[in-house]
């Protein structure tokens, strides 16, 4: 009798993962770059923060609406399945299991790390840094990988913890701002710098996608969710909605901190410099730390979802050799074969960011892109079609669900697209041809029987 998954995870660690895998790296890693790329104008930065969470909360409520009619093994490929049929569901499947979850992983190992060294002052894209993201990097899996149940736990108790700063931030920081005159000035100083892109609204709310993305991640659960058709929506809903607000009162907190000009400044420390500024220095450093087990809460949540990438299409009988990718260990209940394929494909993606992206001259030319954005956006993309098939078969949901949901998600996601052409401009092109050799291997590799 083949194995299969336990239902072990309540509504609680659902919205944790929710939350947990949206809330704890990008908030502080994008901040930085949303103020860059607005020059410092704080309005516009909160308006590409809004935009960005409306997208996510859109397309989050159309997901959550398939949720309680489908489950399977993973949610998005089960809706991909349902919508397209199966070629359309392991292409999706694919793209999650070999670039998605692998590229969203890596980066935030490097994250963990990066935040790490600003607290310990050493260099973010020197040897340590990177010593470190592969230490985070494996043992998140390890810790996935041999004690699923605990990794669960630990997605609870970051939540919670990681909470904590962006809240006192958010409270606080608007509180100070107020009454000594900074949070009124960032607000009406306008743009305060040149803006790097001929669209910084653009380019503000693609790095944006970043700190927003994930929720869908938390779908990869489902079939081991318990009542998952009630669950997983309360989750999708409740936790995008916390995670926008939350995001927005942040942002609008480290502009009650310090002054823009003095943020921009401060580079990746930037973040630091406002918590010491508002909760005195040992605060500041307390807080931080909670910044860095915030990230790596983040990685947590992400690794739960690329250990299952390969195992999902295994399950359906699809991808390189379904059956070593869908057996599962008889005292972990994890699909050990998929989640050792997953960190492997972690480790050459956190490899390729760090030449791409970190060295003094890109290791690979033209063909180096931000893997940390290009990715998601693609998923937006490869969302289009899902809503517009659910608009044409789903006949006994009402108006409001089968039409302006899904029709408000499409337009959310052609923006995203168009964003990601104006912000990347031809790294764009050079990325799609990976893209395409990656996904042309996939789609060979594809055992499933006719």
């Amino acid at each position: 009798m083949e194995n299969g998954l336990e239902k072990k995870y309540g509504l609680l660690t659902a919205i944790a993962m929710v939350i947990g895998i949206v809330i704890g790296s990008g908030v502080f890693f994008k901040a930085e770059k949303v103020l860059t790329a607005t020059g410092g104008d704080l309005p516009q930065g909160i308006l590409a923060w809004s935009i960005g969470g409306i997208i996510m909360m859109v397309c989050a409520y159309v997901f959550a609406t398939m949720a309680t009619r489908y489950e399977k093994v993973n949610g998005i490929v089960d809706y991909a399945e349902v919508a397209l049929g199966s070629k359309y569901g392991y292409f999706i499947g694919w793209f999650m299991a070999a670039i998605y979850y692998p590229t969203l992983t890596s980066v935030l190992a490097w994250v963990s790390a990066r935040y790490t060294c600003v607290l310990l002052g050493w260099d973010i894209a020197g040897s340590e840094a990177m010593a470190i993201s592969g230490f985070f990097l494996v043992g998140s899996f390890a810790l996935n990988a041999l004690s699923p149940k605990l990794a669960g736990k630990f997605q609870v108790s970051t939540t919670i913890i990681k909470i904590v700063p962006l809240a006192l931030m958010a409270v606080v920081g608007i509180i100070v701002g107020l009454s000594n005159g900074i949070l009124v000035s960032n607000f009406t100083s306008g743009a305060i710098a040149d803006v790097t892109s001929a669209n910084p609204l653009f380019t503000a709310v693609v790095a944006t996608a970043f700190a927003y993305e994930g929720w869908i991640i938390a779908t990869s659960i489902n079939a081991e969710l318990k009542d998952a058709k009630r669950n997983l929506p309360l989750a999708l809903t409740f936790g995008t909605m916390f995670v926008a607000l939350l995001y927005i009162l942040y942002y609008v907190g480290l502009a009650g901190a310090v002054s823009n000009s003095v943020m921009m400044e401060g580079g990746e420390a930037g973040a630091k410099l406002a918590f010491s500024t508002v909760f005195s220095s040992l605060g500041g450093t307390v807080l931080f730390v909670f910044v860095v087990i915030s990230c790596l809460g983040t990685l947590n949540g992400l690794m739960m979802g690329c250990t299952r990438g390969f195992y999902s299409l295994a399950a359906r009988d699809m991808g390189p050799n379904p059956k070593v990718f869908k057996s599962i260990d008889k005292n972990t209940n994890m699909p050990t074969n998929s989640s050792i394929l997953g960190v492997l494909l972690s480790g050459m993606w956190l490899l390729y960011f760090f030449g791409a992206n970190l060295t003094a001259v890109p290791w690979f030319g033209s063909f180096s892109f931000d893997s940390s954005e290009l990715p998601i956006v693609s998923i937006y993309a490869m969302y289009i079609p899902i809503f517009v098939m659910m608009m044409v078969k789903e006949k006994s949901l009402n108006f409001v669900k089968r039409f302006l949901m899904p029709s408000l998600a499409i337009c959310a996601c052609v923006f995203m697209v168009v964003a990601a052409f104006y912000s990347h401009g031809k790294a764009v092109l050079f990325y799609l041809v990976i893209f395409s050799v990656i996904m042309a291997i996939g789609m060979l590799m594809n055992t499933k029987k006719k």
